[in-house]
């Protein structure tokens, strides 16, 4: 923001006297008249949203009425039925063209509205996923989505968060950001808050300012809103690239910048074949979506064939009636509904999975989730409550302290804490134990204390009472669980560090990371006229342990030196705690000598100051599973779901927790020595490991302990190697790598950082492994119904073109073909007839045993199957709709097919009239039979739902279900009346006449027809069934 701009504020722009780089934090502050400590007031940052406006880019008109109508228009099966209205027009066939014409216009306006409806749902998710900021407002701390994040705003930013607006930083403790978005460079960015620079300073040398859509990559920091929207950094760079934009591709130019004609001629060749496949779909949508775009296009390549195929067969005479014929059998190769059917099914998919606590961020993971075979999740807040709580301390020089069972986390008054003087290793030589007086306890206790200060200290969370009497924490949950012990004590951060008379002081910071595995702190506290300063430190226990040199053992007053049989000790202890399923971490300190560069304000370097510690002791705590897990992860096995937890704990712990909920089993020793050691591994064991070793295990690990980022990443590699499609979560910055390496990335709503939603494709919104569960159902149930609607329109489709094209045999006293089909009989089937039985087939519920099968094959949804189904239900349709043309004319009429009946309708003709309707009625009736029938691909009509026996009532209760389904099948069965005998109507825009006896045909028919299919279907089961058999008696034998 520049001296310049800042008069007289604008969209998202505070006005300032100076750029705010320049000015002192206390300067901007004042300016922008907000607190410090409280922030603004909830009613000025509302006042202030209206007058700077939302905190977002500039993202265009988003939903585009017109994009959206062009789309209707610029796909290949539209493209033949305006071709066919040509035609039909230059013909002057009016009736044909007009219907056409009709069809056109009404698959554009459903087709419109239908996806606009489509495309304000997923707008409407997308805000559901967009980030939060966390802001000071009226002296409370809670998030608020970015958009609502206004100049101003006091903003908290830790590790992991993207920041929401451009940021005058006030605090900051070791706080890096990455700004290769904005500057370009590479390397994580060190801020200063109290710096001030030159007005000419370029964006990435102010150091005291932390810019929107930058990540945190270390540290914490507070900060004053100076810019949202697009009068940030960002926003400027995203208008110039806006004004930009083209989509023109670029023109290649050699060493010295020099151009050649021909590669002007492959830019604009280049150029204009993206533009042809944007306006076709091919290039465009979900990986789905471009390959039913393109099958499009191979259907319109048949369509003209098909027509080319009718001329030729008459000779390519130029005949009305011919070319008509013609224009019939190409439409019937056009499934015209389909496109816009999968974007509502879609859809509907989308917003159903957000009812089941799922977001979806790219459609892509619709087609994924189906296919998932591998859940690899971590631990904690996942599988697990997220809620922890201290459940053991011991302390070498003291014995251990256990807290008893309560149902408030948070409240450090309720449950005793009782102490035992032995170790956990010999619990069961316990001495009896002793209810502790906490408070008195402490105070006395200068072992005790010592470990106390740092399970305080080296702590940022916060447990406080509210004004009505509940007891709230904010914080991290294994730090919140640590200081909730510590106030049993009375010895909480807030009663030391705050207040007048404020004991300790902070002067340094080093927050957790997952490389070091520690998070230190270091303190002064005075005392009189005297001064201490002290690093207290905790962590991963064998990280805490090579950090220190020393120990206060038993009954030592004074640290002694570390030994190897010290550290054995430790060790076996905290395998004890670890089989209780408990989360160990170890507590260290040390004094610090350098004052002297703490009064300096030095760069305290971490490995300086995390080294030559103290041991204190191990403190143990329980994060209870979600009641959930253990049957959701029953019902993924059930599923062919293999899970996999990878998480930073003790391999202890992440066992014992993996035998709780059923990834384990109970008794590893019932499994194979070589399984046994392959299905629980730390990240070090598995990481050296070369992949030809990895791939030469029993099985992959089932629980990878101490898990780093990079390991999550090699999990992936080596699934992949084995054919698995794997599904990844994740909440941490260093998770977004394994995120976007996995098929499906599942990022945490609430405790995921931004970086890793970003990089996720789907947000679990409570954090809960049975949401993913959830997740995959909904993938299935909408890719079992896509099979479906693609299925029975392409059946259809088959069935038309089939009948159409034997249908030339059928020649009249002038040697031209008598099309069975009329052109807009054709219309009516794939328009009406399919189209809405098609939709309701996009919205069936899901089969109750869709978890009970193995995951979709990678094949997507043309498999072999549906292939040769679409075959069979396609020339079985056609062939009886060939038996009824046939009937009609040569079994109980006189064969005569007279001259011009694809004209006209006379006296001479009825016949032919009286055939083509047979014909219609029959193929109509057949597409909405098999629609039900497409409720299930292999079970029976009668039978639908797995275990039930009512064969005579079962299928009414399947039928009511899907009442989409039921009234659009309903509906195309009671239009089929008005079609036949409505005056005009029947003869000159249907071609065909009302029937009366015919009405036997159709019903013999349609028993024949079903009959057939339901003979497929019980053929198919029997087959699978042997197949499945064949596999059981192999996997036996093997």
């Amino acid at each position: 923001m520049e001296k310049g701009d800042v008069p007289g504020s604008g969209p998202g722009q505070a006005p300032l006297s100076y750029p705010a780089h320049t000015l002192p934090y206390e300067v901007v502050l004042k300016e922008l008249s907000t607190r410090l400590d409280e922030g603004l007031t909830p009613d000025e940052a509302a006042r202030r949203l209206q007058t700077y406006g939302p905190n977002k880019l500039d993202e265009g008109e988003g939903v585009s009425v017109v994009k959206i109508l062009v789309r209707q228009v610029a796909n290949a099966m539209m493209l033949v039925l305006i071709l066919a209205m040509a035609v039909s027009f230059g013909i002057q066939s009016w009736i044909e063209g007009g219907v056409i014409c009709a069809v056109i216009v009404l698959n554009i306006v459903v087709g419109f509205f239908q996806e606009y409806a489509a495309e304000k749902t997923m707008e409407s998710l997308h805000s559901l996923s967009s980030p939060t900021g966390t802001v000071s407002r009226g002296g409370q701390t809670f998030s608020v989505p970015s958009a609502e994040i206004v100049p101003g705003d006091m903003v908290e930013l830790r590790t992991g968060d993207t920041v929401p607006a451009d940021i005058r930083l006030v605090e900051a403790v070791n706080f890096e950001t990455d700004e290769a978005l904005l500057t370009g460079e590479s390397l994580p960015v060190q801020k200063d808050c109290d710096a001030t620079f030159k007005e000419d300073t370029g964006p990435g040398d102010r150091l005291n300012l932390a810019y929107s859509s930058s990540t945190v990559t270390r540290g914490r920091a507070r900060g004053v809103v100076i810019a949202t929207g697009m009068a940030t950094e960002i926003g400027s760079i995203a208008a110039a690239l806006r004004a930009g934009d083209s989509r023109r591709r670029p023109v290649k130019k050699g060493p010295n910048g020099e151009t050649k004609k021909r590669w002007y001629v492959q830019a604009w060749t280049l150029t204009g074949t993206d533009a042809v496949g944007r306006f076709l779909g091919v290039n465009v949508g979900t990986p789905l979506q471009r390959k039913l775009s393109k099958l499009a296009i191979l259907l319109f390549g048949v369509a003209v064939l098909f027509a080319i195929i009718v001329m030729a067969s008459n000779k390519f005479a130029s005949s009305n009636e011919v070319i008509l014929y013609a224009v019939g059998t190409g439409l019937s190769m056009i499934p015209a509904c389909l496109v816009v059917v999968l974007t509502i099914t879609m859809a509907v998919g989308t917003k159903r999975m957000v009812e089941r606590h799922v977001i979806v961020r790219k459609l892509d993971s619709l087609e994924a989730l189906g296919a998932v075979t591998d859940i690899c999740s971590d631990k904690t807040g996942t599988l697990t409550q997220g809620k922890m709580v201290v459940k053991k301390a011991w302390i070498p020089a003291k014995g251990t302290y256990s807290v008893g069972t309560n149902n408030e986390p948070f409240n450090p008054t309720v449950g005793e804490v009782t102490f035992t003087p032995v170790p956990p290793v010999r619990f069961d030589e316990e001495e009896g134990s002793e209810i502790v007086d906490l408070e008195e306890t402490a105070t006395n206790d200068p072992r005790l204390e010592e470990f106390l200060n740092v399970a305080a200290m080296a702590n940022l969370s916060h447990v406080y009472r509210s004004d009505e009497g509940e007891w709230h924490a904010r914080g991290e949950p294994t730090e919140i669980a640590i200081q909730v012990f510590a106030a049993r004590f009375n010895w909480n951060r807030d009663r030391w560090t705050k207040g007048e008379s404020p004991v300790w002081h902070q002067k340094a910071e080093f927050p957790f990371d997952s490389t070091v595995k520690k998070m230190s702190v270091v303190f002064t506290r005075f005392d009189g006229e005297t001064e201490r300063n002290m690093v207290f430190t905790k962590g991963a226990v064998e990280r805490i342990l090579d950090a220190c040199t020393t120990v206060i053992w038993e009954d030592a007053s004074t640290p002694t030196a570390l030994t190897d049989d010290h550290r054995a000790t430790i060790l076996q202890n905290m395998e004890e705690l670890a089989k209780l399923g408990l989360r160990v971490l170890a507590l260290a300190h040390k004094p610090y000598t350098e004052a002297n560069r703490l009064l300096e304000g030095a760069d305290l370097q971490r490995d300086e100051i995390e080294r030559d510690l103290c041991f204190l002791g191990l403190i143990g705590l329980y994060d209870p599973p979600r009641p959930e897990t253990a049957g959701a992860i029953r019902a993924c096995a059930q599923a062919g779901i293999a899970v996999h937890m990878v998480t930073g704990d003790h391999p202890g712990t992440a066992k014992a927790i993996a035998q709780q909920v059923g990834i384990l089993p109970a008794d590893l020793g019932s499994v194979a020595a070589d399984v046994a050691d392959a299905m629980v591994m730390t990240a070090g064991q598995f990481d050296k490991l070369s992949d030809s070793e990895v791939d030469a295990l029993p099985t992959l690990p089932l629980v990878i302990a101490r898990c780093a980022p990079q390991t999550k990443v090699r999990m992936i590699d080596a699934l992949h190697r084995r054919g698995k499609f794997a599904a990844m979560t994740g909440d941490g910055v260093n998770d977004s790598p394994s995120l976007k390496h996995a098929d499906v990335g599942i990022a945490m709503g609430q405790a995921g950082s931004d970086v890793a939603k970003d990089a996720s494709d789907i947000i679990l919104t409570d954090d809960n492994f049975a949401s993913i569960l959830n997740a995959i159902e909904e993938g299935r149930r909408i890719f079992d119904n896509i099979q479906k609607f693609v299925l029975h329109l392409l059946s259809e489709n088959i069935a038309q073109a089939c009948t159409l094209l034997i249908g030339l045999a059928f020649k009249d006293l002038d040697g031209q073909s008598v099309f069975p089909l009329a052109p807009v009989e054709i219309l009516w089937i794939i328009m009406i007839t399919s189209g809405m039985p098609d939709m309701g087939l996009g919205m069936e519920i899901a089969a109750p045993d869709i978890m009970d099968r193995p995951p979709q094959t990678k094949q997507g949804i043309f498999t072999w199957e549906v292939i040769v189904d679409i075959l069979v239900y396609g020339v079985w349709t056609a062939a009886l709709c060939l038996a009824s043309f046939s009937l009609v004319v040569w079994g109980f009429g006189d064969g005569d097919l007279a001259r011009g009946c694809n004209r006209e309708y006379s006296a001479e003709c009825d016949l032919v009239f009286r055939a083509r309707a047979t014909t219609f009625v029959c193929l109509t009736w057949f597409a909405l039979f098999l629609a039900w029938e497409m409720v299930d691909m292999r079970r029976s009509f009668f039978r639908m739902q797995p275990g039930s026996k009512k064969y005579l009532t079962q299928w009414m209760y399947d039928i009511w279900r899907n009442q989409f389904l039921f009234w659009s099948i309903v509906a195309g069965f009671v239009t089929t009346f008005p079609i036949l005998y409505i005056p005009v109507l029947n003869h000159v825009v249907f071609k065909h006449t009302g029937i009366s006896w015919e009405w036997g045909i159709v019903f013999v028919e349609a028993v024949l027809f079903f009959l057939g299919v339901e003979l497929w279907k019980f053929a198919k089961r029997v087959y699978f069934r042997r197949v499945a058999g064949r596999k059981v008696d192999h996997g036996v034998q093997g």
